[in-house]
């Protein structure tokens, strides 16, 4: 029997300022870049018989289309809507659009941050949160979608 898994396709969503970790906060975010990150997920993936795409933006409406043109193309998601966590009811609405395991990732625990980072509009419709272990909770997501998704 095939493994389901097979051409499986993930999609990955870095939100606002992902683009600058290496550079940005690295007592909160680690010294790893996104393109670390994303060269570790494509490698991960591999192994899991997975495909992955990955996709960042600082700017909300696009990472809204990124999730929307995803529509019956995915089964999985990855989103760390980074900053639009906190905010965004445009990405939570077509995060519902997917109707697929949606993995939500933060690199820091944003639960002993301020207060106003505790709040997020993308937990209670996510399969899981993983939040605080850096760039390994990406690798862990992935694990877990490759077991839900099989």
């Amino acid at each position: 029997m095939a493994d389901s898994r097979q051409n499986s396709s993930i999609l990955v969503v870095h939100g606002p300022n992902l683009n600058m970790l290496g550079k940005r906060e690295p007592e909160h975010y680690g010294s790893q870049t996104l393109d670390d990150i994303n060269d570790a997920l494509r490698a991960k993936a591999a192994g899991l018989g997975l495909e992955v795409s990955t996709f960042q933006s600082n700017h909300e409406g696009e990472i809204v289309e990124v999730i929307q043109d995803a529509v019956g193309q995915i089964q999985g998601l990855i989103i760390n809507p980074a900053a639009y966590t906190h905010t965004s009811v445009a990405i939570r609405d077509a995060v519902l659009l997917l109707n697929v395991p949606t993995i939500e990732v933060h690199l820091s625990n944003i639960h002993k941050r301020e207060p106003f980072r505790h709040r997020s509009f993308i937990a209670d419709i996510a399969t899981a949160q993983i939040s605080g272990l850096g760039a390994s909770g990406y690798l862990f997501a992935l694990e877990a979608l490759a077991q839900l998704i099989a």
